[in-house]
């Protein structure tokens, strides 16, 4: 801030520049000879002054404005001038300054993580800010496994050189009548066409065969998903259970097994989650009997994953700013760029920019915003939901015998779905602990956030004890717990039309997250990734410089299903053609 002052700013060769400033007037006085090759530029923003440019000699002085003062919410930048002074490629020893371009990623989960990584690989000059207290952000909310198909985080981490995944386990589901379902190491079976593998091997203990059957109906629904824009529309106005009511499911499967699964797998009742994310959510992981099999990180994920994958960014000359909460962004008015990011009243420089971040910070983002608040692809964010989550951790006195590390449970309530892990089968830190430790996540989990510990611990074991008999005589020796209010994306009906792509009307602004539309066909943290990567390649295309990120795609359809999927397009292509085919809903 000037005012009424002077302002010395030492150019090449020890020349000075000396600006004075008032409310009325700006002088700035030469220093440079004429033989003086130097360039530096000022930039000073003076509110009531529309943008100009001017030149001094060896000095380019830019006068600029934001569109409004709704940027700031300080009095530093209300009145009088704001400069900053930044040289030029050329310096005056004759010698060239490879002045690398700015890329600000904002969000530090799978995300934004990706999208730093390849860039720093590429030449750029990357600075990651994260508004909470802790890197790594909402992709280390509870504990979630990570599938067969999560090719690009595998390839990921054996490039780090880190060992952070458990060996592939078995899984379970619990209702309040004990087990219900036992689910094996798929890729251990004899291999059968999908899905017959990934139905037949799955054991119901409490169903009979009949309605395991009852999902046979569905891959024609599956089948018909194929992951387009059309197909998404088609199928996101329905609900998850209008879809198995449809395609006649057993009340029993639905209510034991399909119920559940979906309330820990998309964080959601069936009946409040889209019918279209299921079908995405299906083609995923049963595309392959193999597909469903799941690996656990050998700790937290940011113990395990993203501290060290920080230290290896830092290693490139990545930047990471806590605490850098964005508040709003500045606008080249003559490009239509985000030219720099606000964040806790300072500005970052950008020639591009990444936004990685969920959608709760996004929605309070845009609110505050003057500037996304006037694009109508974020203003449609606003529409969108979050999930809330509770994680509860606790140290018991003794041994319980937990058949299962990983285990889904059910038939509790109907609004919410939880899971709970074993973690001395899981973590490193408590493999030889003597006591059991374990861990309670329970999603949609709005109507326990108000309620204190003690009664949250209760509820926990009395829930513990129906699935396992032998958790009635354990005694609570130690607890954690936590609460992330609107931490994961909740894909409900009619979501779809209001999510945003991985470009923006910015044209150097970018999106990534497990929430935005892409085409790759993955989910969760793998998506997310996939996204970050997709992002810096927009980066890469937009500044012309690097090459582009190499991203595996998903596995290609078994052979049956590629011939059911081309005579399903031909059939709709020829009712397309009918008279009225599009009149009915």
């Amino acid at each position: 801030m000037i005012s009424n002052t002077q302002l010395q700013l030492h150019a090449p060769k020890n020349k000075i520049i000396i600006i004075k400033s008032c409310e009325h007037c700006l002088l700035v006085l030469p220093c440079c000879q004429k033989s003086c090759k130097a360039k530096s530029k000022v930039a000073i923003t003076e509110f009531g002054s529309r943008n100009k440019t001017m030149s001094f000699a060896c000095w380019s002085v830019a006068l600029t404005l934001p569109p409004t003062t709704q940027f700031f919410s300080s009095s530093r930048y209300r009145s009088g001038f704001w400069c900053r002074a930044e040289g030029l490629a050329d310096h005056a020893n004759g010698g060239p300054v490879i002045k690398k371009k700015k890329v600000v990623v904002v969000g530090s989960g799978w995300a934004g993580l990706g999208a730093a990584h390849h860039l720093c690989k590429q030449g750029f000059d990357v600075t990651v800010l994260e508004g909470g207290d802790d890197f790594g952000g909402l992709d280390d909310v509870g504990i979630r496994g990570y599938g067969y198909p999560y090719k690009n985080i595998f390839s990921l981490v054996d490039e780090l050189g880190i060992k952070p995944f458990t060996n592939w386990t078995k899984s379970a589901q619990y209702s309040e009548e004990g087990l219900q379902v036992e689910f094996p190491i798929f890729q251990d079976q004899p291999q059968l066409p999908a899905p017959l593998g990934s139905l037949l091997y799955t054991q119901l203990v409490q169903l009979p065969l009949v309605d395991k059957l009852t999902l046979l109906p569905l891959v024609i629904a599956a089948i018909d998903f194929d992951n387009t824009d059309t197909a998404w529309r088609k199928y996101d106005s329905i609900t998850a259970r209008e879809l198995f009511k449809q395609f006649s499911c057993s009340e029993r499967l639905y209510k034991n097994v399909i119920g559940p699964l979906l309330q820990v797998g998309l964080f959601a009742p069936g009946e409040q989650c889209s019918a279209a994310a299921v079908l995405g959510v299906l083609n995923y992981i049963f595309a392959h009997q193999k597909d469903f099999d799941l690996v656990w990180c050998r700790g937290t994920a940011r113990e395990v994953i993203f501290t060290p994958w920080m230290d290896s960014l830092r290693a490139k000359g990545c930047k990471f700013l806590e605490g850098g909460r964005v508040t709003d962004f500045f606008i080249n008015n003559d490009t239509g760029n985000v030219s720099e990011v606000i964040s806790n009243r300072e500005t970052h420089n950008a020639d591009a920019v990444i936004l990685a971040v969920g959608i709760s910070t996004l929605q309070d983002l845009v609110k505050n915003s003057a500037v996304l608040s006037t694009r109508e692809e974020f203003l449609k964010v606003l529409n969108l939901g979050s999930i809330d989550v509770l994680t509860i951790k606790l140290w018991l006195d003794r041994q319980v015998n937990i058949p299962t590390a990983s285990n889904a449970c059910s038939g509790f309530d109907d609004s919410f779905g939880w899971t709970f892990f074993h973690l001395n089968a899981i973590h490193d830190e408590y493999k030889d602990n003597p006591v059991t430790v374990l861990q309670a996540d329970f999603y949609h989990a709005s109507e326990f956030l108000p309620q204190n510990d003690e009664q949250l611990v209760t509820k926990v074991i009395c829930y513990l004890t129906k699935c396992i008999k032998d958790f009635e005589n354990a005694v609570v020796m130690d607890r954690e717990i936590k609460k992330y209010p609107k931490s994961l994306t909740h894909f409900f009906p009619g979501s779809y039309k209001n999510m945003v792509r991985g470009s923006t009307s910015f044209p150097n602004l970018f999106m990534a997250g497990d929430w935005i539309i892409n085409r790759h066909g993955s989910w969760s943290q793998e998506k997310s990734y996939i996204t970050g990567l997709e992002a810096a390649n927009r980066v890469v295309d937009y500044l012309e410089q690097g090459s582009f990120a190499k991203i595996i795609p998903v596995e290609g359809d078994e052979p049956h299903i590629q011939t059911l999927r081309s005579l399903n397009r031909s059939f709709n292509e020829l009712r397309a053609q009918l008279p009225l085919s599009d009149y009915f809903l």
